[in-house]
């Protein structure tokens, strides 16, 4: 049922301004019909310093992040009620006892969806950092994930956490596009239920039998059947039902050379809001290298196939970088991993915002492809949504 806006407000002031039970405050997203605010993304959360505890506001313009602190108290007033005043559509807030979601409608109601925290929600200056799943978790016995793969799903739901989208009420749906024997994709799973009291609906895609008859034994195992389900086909004509749930996460984790490119524009046409990549070998790119004309004065980069090979991984991720930024997407590319624990450890997290493609970002695109003579497979996948963005910048 929707709640007065005003009412819910006035609420979410007196949860931002305790500092004794506010964990974490994200606002996000824009109301309909409404400027963006100023910030694209919000956080706020009580920290504890030299001179006592202060509430730390960090602000994403889409660009760079600004970090600020004030006291608890006038200073902590003035900032809160600054950011109650932006017409942010999306708030998430997590206290010591409860979660608080708060969508604002398209006629300027909230929706809001209250449920009891389900883990220890503390804030991390009381407590001592501790892993998103312990090491001795049943998943990590089902999955027979060696320490490389614990340190590996504890970097990736690390990352996965600050840019999960407030779904409301409604079950977040989740898919996985290339997800082999699945360890991340029960990871997040596990993580958004048991950590964060979420209900979740889960399809995993990939297109070897033996990776889907594995998984839909391990589901079977852990007791997720119902809502974990697993297709056999490839990442362009899978047919993904996540039945009451809409498409909110998409995940491409070590799909091989252009099968990433393939999921990422699966992610692009279903406007997913959340994405995260981590590619794997780089092969199309370097086909393309080594059959072009390299750009004067770079010669030395591709004289020698090691490097060749180290570019082409750099240029491929690059460009598909800015065409998701093209594509309306804040991109981030990060080392979700050391490289002692896998070589593949870059990963594109891209968060759906809509924003028009900025010129700049156009040209440096062209020049890219132009320059180096290369052909992204990104590209001729998305032509129909891109020809009309290239065409009018």
């Amino acid at each position: 049922m929707a709640e007065l806006l005003t009412d819910v407000l006035v609420d979410l002031r007196a949860i931002l301004l305790d500092p004794d039970r506010l964990v974490r405050a994200v606002a996000a997203g824009r109301r309909r019909g409404l400027p963006a605010p100023l910030a694209t993304r919000a956080v706020l959360r009580p920290v504890d310093l030299k001179g006592g505890r202060r509430l730390l506001l960090e602000q994403w313009d889409g660009t760079q992040t600004t970090t600020r602190h004030a006291d608890f108290g006038s200073g902590a007033e003035v900032e809160v009620d600054a950011l109650l005043a932006e017409p942010y559509g999306n708030w998430h807030v997590e206290t010591v006892d409860e979660t608080v979601q708060v969508r604002v409608t398209k006629k300027g109601a909230a929706q809001v969806h209250r449920a009891p925290a389900r883990r220890d929600q503390r804030p991390a200056h009381d407590r001592v950092r501790r892993r998103v799943l312990a090491d001795d978790d049943p998943l990590f016995a089902a999955l027979d994930a060696d320490a490389d793969k614990r340190r590996q799903v504890e970097a990736f739901l690390r990352l996965l956490d600050p840019v999960l989208p407030s779904a409301g009420p409604r079950p977040i749906g989740l898919v996985d596009l290339g997800c082999g024997n699945a360890a991340l994709t029960f990871a997040a799973y596990r993580h958004l239920t048991e950590g964060l009291g979420r209900e979740v609906r889960v399809v995993g895609v990939d297109v070897k039998s033996q990776a889907r008859e594995h998984n839909e034994r391990t589901a079977t195992e852990l007791g997720l059947s119902d809502t974990v389900s697993f297709v056999m086909a490839d990442i362009v004509e899978a047919d993904v039902d996540l039945r009451d749930a809409e498409i909110d996460v998409v995940l491409a984790l070590h799909a091989c050379d252009t099968a990433t490119d393939e999921a990422l524009a699966r992610a692009v046409r279903w406007a997913a809001p959340v994405v995260l990549a981590a590619p794997c070998c780089h092969h199309d790119i370097q086909r393309q290298l080594g059959s072009g004309v390299t750009p004067e004065p770079y010669g030395a980069l591709t004289r020698h196939g090691i490097l060749r090979e180290r570019f082409a991984d750099v240029l491929t991720d690059t460009l598909r970088a800015e065409l998701l930024r093209i594509l309306g997407y804040r991109v981030e590319v990060v080392e979700f991993i050391g490289s002692q624990h896998t070589p593949r450890n870059t990963l594109i997290r891209a968060v759906r915002t809509g924003a028009p493609p900025d010129a700049a970002r156009v040209r440096d695109y062209r020049l890219l492809t132009t320059q180096w003579q290369v052909q992204p497979e990104l590209a001729t996948l998305l032509a129909e949504e891109l020809e009309p963005l290239l065409a009018s910048l």
